[in-house]
């Protein structure tokens, strides 16, 4: 048991793998959006991200917290080596997830004219909704999947269907997206509306999330049959003679599974107001005509990008979990503040730098990818870049609570930062005139918000006292060094050759300057560097420049 115990207790691995697979599901979410985009247009992303909005709130509600839950009951059967009911949450939490899914699925496809018309006021968005729907359930069974693996200490799983996931939902989302604008364009010449072209160019980016979501199903079936012979067997050498009943389980699951419902709904909930609220004040100040093709471009260019850095902290913050569970069930308190240290210096390590990458090559960047607006959303990165920063952490923090059992705190922090950020985003839309600026500001102030209060919970619960220097000090000024050389190489390179090449090399030049100047200042030490996945072949080659 004692290595089994060992390779649960590495989770700054396990969460790296989840994390580049993380990292790589993002990137390739943002580089099929790029033809995506140049097909369907800004308006057909606000579409898009329209009809994603009301499924994402529909997912959070229905099986968004199951791969948490599921993590973190399993994690503790395991922890106590009660195989037999560890067995028995998991498949109960499928029977959970196939009645929640189900319902949810029905609530979206038959009520997806209100929902799209009424909540969000882009009533052609219905369109993209109603393909989503059968999504939903299939999404909730393979939480449950993941949440299983992830409790048993194994992210290979999880981060396999994520890629699976992306890669097929890349492709039938670009090749859909083709075939339904053009379809579109018909429609649209005899109903006399150039709008159903858009439309249905955005149900068919939301017909590939469909489709990636049920090959990231198969893909998890296959695993558990290859995997589960090992399982089984300490189920059946699990000596245990009182099993938990199937109602007592369930019971726990829907105990487990609401605080973390609530506070993923509150924290997310914000996407689905904040469009909603855009909407109606750009109707009542004449603006309709532009507000999808606003919100797209918001979206698209700016929120897509932003979220890439993020998912390395959910990707840490799934990986701690069962281990943060382990630790509070054995009572190992001062191993538990370890973990969290662990956790938010390898979180900042990596999302400061991605902060400071957006602010500085945000316009090239948009300018690459992406057709139309360039100076709007290169200005929103530059504003709102730090959010990458807030978000992380929040998302981190959020974990960190729900892995030591106080559950509602995140409940809690979630409601106050989403009231406030509403107020402040409704003074910068109405009041102030500030349009997608006030939009970004209330996001940025919402996730500091988010972060403040749950980091002042975890240092009263966790008696946890947060690293200043390494934690945020270095990385910020390796940042800082690296953005200088990340903008003045790219200045001096594009003036000799393509802005692609100028920004593939500023890019590389800005990696190496951060991990060399992380590196000179002490923020990380060679063991630390070892503990990251592909940690031993970077130490090797630090040392061989001389850099340890």
């Amino acid at each position: 048991m004692n290595n089994k115990n060992s390779k649960r207790s590495n989770f700054i691995v396990q969460g790296g793998i989840l994390a580049i697979a993380g990292v790589i599901a993002r990137f390739i979410g943002l580089i099929y959006r790029v033809p995506m985009q140049r097909t369907i247009g800004d308006a057909g992303m606000g579409y898009y991200a329209a009809a994603f909005q009301i499924y994402s709130l529909m997912l959070i509600i229905s099986s968004y917290s199951l791969p948490v839950a599921v993590s973190k009951l399993v994690a503790g059967y395991v922890a106590k080596e009660e195989y037999k009911n560890a067995k028995r949450i998991y498949k109960c939490s499928l029977l959970f997830a196939t009645i929640s899914g189900g319902i949810t699925c029905l609530i979206v496809f038959i009520g997806a004219d209100f929902l799209a018309g009424t909540v969000m006021n882009l009533p052609k968005s219905a369109i993209a909704l109603r393909v989503l729907a059968p999504t939903l359930l299939v999404v909730a069974i393979m939480g449950v999947m993941r949440g299983f693996f992830q409790g048993n200490g194994s992210m290979v799983p999880t981060a396999t269907s994520q890629l699976v996931e992306q890669v097929i939902n890349a492709i039938v989302s670009v090749a859909a997206a083709i075939y339904l604008f053009n379809y579109g364009v018909n429609v649209a010449a005899v109903l006399r509306d150039e709008d159903y072209a858009s439309a249905y160019g955005a149900a068919g980016g939301t017909l590939g999330t469909s489709a990636g979501a049920l090959a990231g199903l198969i893909c998890l079936v296959i695993i558990y049959l290859f995997t589960k012979r090992e399982f089984n067997y300490n189920v059946r050498h699990d000596e245990n003679r009182y099993g938990d009943s199937f109602i007592k389980m369930f019971i726990a699951l829907i105990v487990t599974v609401l605080p973390v419902l609530l506070s993923t709904t509150v924290y997310n909930i914000s996407d689905v107001l904040d469009q909603g609220l855009f909407n109606h004040i750009m109707d009542a100040k004449g603006l309709s005509a532009i507000k999808a093709a606003h919100w797209g471009i918001y979206s698209t260019k700016y929120k897509v990008l932003t979220n890439v850095p993020v998912a390395l902290a959910s990707a840490v913050c799934s990986s701690m979990m069962p281990s943060l569970t382990g630790c509070i069930k054995r009572e190992e308190y001062k191993l538990a503040r370890r973990k969290v240290d662990l956790a938010m210096r390898f979180t900042m390590i990596l999302s400061i730098p991605c902060a400071v990458g957006l602010a500085v090559l945000g316009k090239p960047i948009i300018a690459t990818l992406f057709e139309g607006e360039v100076e709007l959303p290169a200005t929103l990165l530059k504003i709102g870049s730090i959010a990458v920063v807030f978000y992380a952490m929040s998302t981190l923090s959020n974990g960190v609570l729900q892995g030591i059992d106080k559950l509602n705190i995140p409940v809690r922090n979630a409601a106050i930062a989403l009231v406030l950020h509403i107020g402040i985003m409704y003074v910068t839309l109405e009041i102030f005139n500030w349009g997608l600026y006030g939009v970004v500001v209330s996001c940025v102030m919402f996730a500091l918000i988010m972060c403040v209060l749950n980091w002042l919970a975890i240092k009263k619960y966790l008696n946890y006292r947060q690293e200043i220097v390494k934690t945020f000090g270095i990385p910020t000024i390796s940042s800082a060094i690296m953005g200088l050389f990340a903008f003045v190489a790219y200045f001096l390179i594009s003036k000799v050759t393509s802005q692609l090449i100028a920004l593939a090399v500023a890019i590389v030049i800005s990696v190496v300057v951060y991990f060399i100047v992380l590196i000179k200042l002490g923020g990380v030490r060679e063991k630390e560097i070892r503990s990251f996945p592909g940690g031993n072949a970077m130490a090797t080659i630090a040392r061989l420049l001389h850099l340890l």
